[in-house]
């Protein structure tokens, strides 16, 4: 595996974690101390004097002398043998590169996963928490294009938009990355545990914040800047006026990032920060090749010669699926009465097609859903899947 991070010896790593710890020590003030002083333990060796000289407060210096925090970075340090997680440093080789460029790059990333992700393109996919039929649809059918590109999709573990990017890169066995607003071992929302373990698994999981670490509201601006921070580019999917999608695009513009979003429905307050972004001039996506024209150059070529656009994994066994003979016609039926963006319950679908059985009619969803044509949703309703 890349990195100096399998060479670090068991005491640098200990520092290293004591560095993180320490109270008051953020991460630009870090940033500044590692520049200055070269290394976490020429850190913890200087005096008070020589870091108050540095520009540390009275109270941040003394703390540091002290070495207070060790002892939390020797049960942390047993937290990551246990967890099989790793620790990665600024300026190691496998810390990611965009990431460290931005004004206050996190010192130290808690990893779960694979590390090789942090080397490739990646591009954030992110939006509303409470999303709609359409902004799910688009997020996972974006993040499998992506996905199926060699794009390394990242997103926040969010119920909503997040959860469909990750899903959807899953989907087509492509890479994503999970950023934590908490600890690798508190998962929020609970209800993605199952996911997390998946993306633990096949993708990667990551955090600034050491392990035990509650999911407390002021993380998630501070994992926000980490998800932009790491990308190529962010795709806003959805997202009211005030949101964190829209907090996280305006990191992304002071990160120098590209911006992306997916227009929606003037009528639903969830497209207010998508279509505001396209207004302000951020470039406006119908389908992932449009995220991908707009990386830069150098994104791009590290991307030739992998999947194209529009082959993904999802899309070769919908082929391979495909319904035809003579239920094709029935096929057709279903499809035309169901739309991607509004569900339809299985009693309006019957009543529609009084000339066909409801025994028909329900093998016919079974098998359009096994072929991955439409998707059931809680309680017996349907959404067609996105499609060209």
């Amino acid at each position: 595996m890349p990195g100096t991070t399998q060479l670090r010896s068991e005491e640098e790593l200990l520092h290293w974690l004591a560095f993180r710890l320490t109270p008051g020590l953020g991460p630009k003030k870090a940033g500044e101390l590692l520049a200055r002083f070269g290394s976490p333990v020429a850190v913890f060796r200087a005096t008070v004097s020589e870091l108050e000289a540095a520009g540390l407060p009275g109270t941040v210096a003394r703390s540091v002398a002290s070495g207070c925090a060790f002892e939390d970075a020797a049960e942390q340090q047993e937290r990551l043998r246990r967890s099989g997680a790793q620790a990665v440093a600024l300026g190691d080789d496998v810390y990611p590169s965009l990431l460290s460029e931005i004004f206050d790059p996190p010192t130290l990333l808690f990893a779960l996963g694979r590390l090789e992700l942090l080397e490739r393109v990646k591009v954030a996919v992110v939006g509303s928490r409470r999303a709609s039929t359409y902004g799910m649809a688009a997020a996972e059918r974006l993040s499998a294009e992506l996905a199926g590109a060699g794009v390394v999709v990242v997103s926040g573990m969010a119920r909503g938009i997040d959860t469909a990017a990750h899903q959807g890169a899953l989907g087509a066995a492509g890479g994503t990355i999970a950023v934590f607003g908490s600890g690798l071992d508190v998962i929020y929302p609970a209800e993605n545990r199952k996911l997390a373990e998946r993306i633990g698994r096949e993708g990667l999981l990551l955090s600034e914040f050491p392990f035990g670490a509650p999911a407390h509201p002021q993380n998630f601006p501070v994992r926000n800047r980490t998800v932009s921070g790491l990308s190529e580019g962010v795709v806003v999917v959805e997202g009211e006026q005030y949101s964190g999608s829209l907090i996280t695009a305006r990191l992304a513009l002071d990160q120098n990032r590209e911006v992306f979003a997916v227009p929606g429905n003037i009528t639903n307050r969830m497209s207010f920060g998508p279509n505001l972004l396209i207004k302000q001039g951020a470039q406006l996506v119908q389908a992932a090749g449009d995220i991908l024209d707009g990386l830069s150059w150098d994104a791009r070529s590290r991307l030739s010669g992998q999947a194209q656009l529009g082959l993904t994994g999802s899309d070769r066994q919908r082929a391979e699926a495909e319904i035809g003979g003579p239920m094709a016609e029935m096929a057709r039926e279903v499809l035309c009465l169901l739309e991607v963006d509004k569900t339809r319950q299985i009693d309006d679908l019957l009543a529609a097609l009084p000339h066909r059985s409801s025994s028909e009619i329900i093998a016919m969803l079974f098998e359009l859903e096994l072929a991955g044509r439409i998707r059931q949703l809680p309680g017996r309703s349907y959404v067609k899947v996105w499609s060209e």
